[in-house]
């Protein structure tokens, strides 16, 4: 919570995304005077719902449902001009009020036509499980030095140059691997000159935006996109988005300094999801993997992916609340479990008759990896109007300190429910 001594917070999924960081963030956005967007792309989807409406919000931050504060979009966001205008357009046709609120960095790089149809084409993407929306071929292309900046926008004959250099690579390699598609330098600079007023217009130096802004004493708020475990170095790999998901790559993703950083704030689920490939000690067996999913809705809100699912991963937390040094926890859907008889918390793994409670970087340690688990009692009792920690079932109580005891970070809000106001607060302990 902002208070005198902390000023700026990262909200930051700890287990595989998914873990509803959205509801805090439009929580928290109350207090804010910003909030800013670090890394990811439009594979993302932060579900905000409002009373009986839901929105969902694929690029811009989730603080802009809050009249008055101000949202930018990073440099290490890879940016998505067309869908980014479609979700503008939504918001605004839907009563939130966009302009002057929001920014994008000039030195944020722009997902193009092409990286789609790379994406798309692609047979690692499907291996690794990606969205096929371009984000990691726009990170490749920024880390090869060769992509396109929103700033690039301002010179249209450089701009046609890192275009057609862009078309002819991304041709070449669809020609290999067999695809039917082809990119087009004319398509590609006809969509970009359309949008070109609309993203000028909203181009900005964001870090030096939000660094006057820390040194004014504003309430900022940096939003993070998937979770800690899909990491491009600390997730697992090769399973991972292509960005630093975790509080260090917030920092970067800005441009800001990481001292300006006060407090990390992990949001986690009640049990464990991950969509795509890769591994999850902890995933259910059916029929139970049904009925979680299936309670708790979890399909991902851009993609529509069915979402495995699993019991809680306590080696999984704790390992991210050591990468992230999180100063606190959310733990979201506690009411998914209201009617499971039983429940368990992963405390360690089994790798070859040996005990690990630290989280391996091996891969194959990690698909041989037998959970080791505590078990509680369900509650079995509706928790979803609940406001204190002291209105929870003891059962709920007791499951949700031994989350807090093995993860090592104590809890700072629980979520029982979609709505705004379906949250117990710190201050709310008694």
């Amino acid at each position: 919570m902002f208070d005198s001594t902390t000023r700026t917070m990262v909200v930051v999924g700890a287990q595989w995304g998914d873990e509803g960081k959205g509801k805090l963030v439009d929580v928290l956005a109350e207090r804010a005077d910003w909030v800013v967007r670090y890394q990811g792309g439009a594979n993302a989807g932060h579900t905000v719902h409002i009373g009986d409406r839901s929105f969902v919000l694929h690029q811009v931050p989730s603080g802009i449902m809050h009249p008055g504060v101000r949202c930018a979009i990073g440099n290490g966001v890879v940016l998505d001009p067309e869908t980014l205008f479609i979700e503008i357009d939504k918001l605004v046709a839907d009563g939130i009020d966009v302009e002057g609120r929001l920014y994008v960095s000039e030195r944020a790089h722009l997902v193009m036509p092409y990286h789609k149809l790379l994406d798309k084409a692609s047979a690692a993407s499907k291996v690794i499980g990606t969205t096929g929306r371009g984000i990691g071929m726009a990170y490749e292309d920024k880390v090869a030095r060769r992509g396109v900046r929103v700033l690039d926008l301002r010179y249209p004959t450089r701009l046609r140059e890192l275009v057609a250099a862009g078309v002819e690579r991304a041709n070449a390699q669809l020609e290999r691997g067999g695809a039917a598609e082809r990119a087009s330098v004319e398509t590609t600079m006809q969509v970009l000159e359309a949008l070109t007023p609309r993203l000028m217009a909203i181009a900005e130096d964001v870090g030096l935006c939000v660094h006057r802004a820390i040194k004014s004493g504003a309430a900022v708020l940096l939003e993070g996109a998937q979770g800690s475990l899909l990491d491009i170095d600390h997730g697992t790999y090769p399973f991972v988005t292509s960005s630093n998901t975790t509080v260090g790559g917030a920092a970067t993703g800005v441009g800001i300094s990481p001292m300006s950083i006060q407090s990390a704030l992990g949001v986690v689920k009640a049990y464990t999801t991950r969509v795509g490939n890769g591994p999850l000690p902890t995933e259910l067996d059916e029929p139970l993997h049904t009925e979680v999913r299936t309670l708790g809705n979890e399909y991902g809100a851009t993609t529509g992916r069915p979402r495995r699912c699993g019991w809680f991963d306590g080696v999984v937390v704790r390992y991210a609340a050591r990468v992230n040094g999180l100063t606190g926890l959310a733990v979201t859907k506690l009411d998914v479990l209201d009617t499971l008889p039983q429940l368990a918390i992963c405390t360690g793994y089994r790798v070859n008759g040996e005990l690990y409670t630290e989280f391996p970087a091996d891969l194959q340690m990690l698909e041989q990896a037998v959970p080791v688990y505590e078990w509680f009692d369900g509650w079995r009792q509706p928790t979803q109007d609940a406001r204190r920690l002291a209105d929870l079932p003891s059962a709920a109580r007791a499951y949700l300190d031994r989350i807090e005891a093995l993860c090592e970070t104590p809890i700072s809000y629980v979520s029982v429910g979609t709505r705004r106001d379906q949250i117990i607060g710190v201050d709310a302990r008694a």
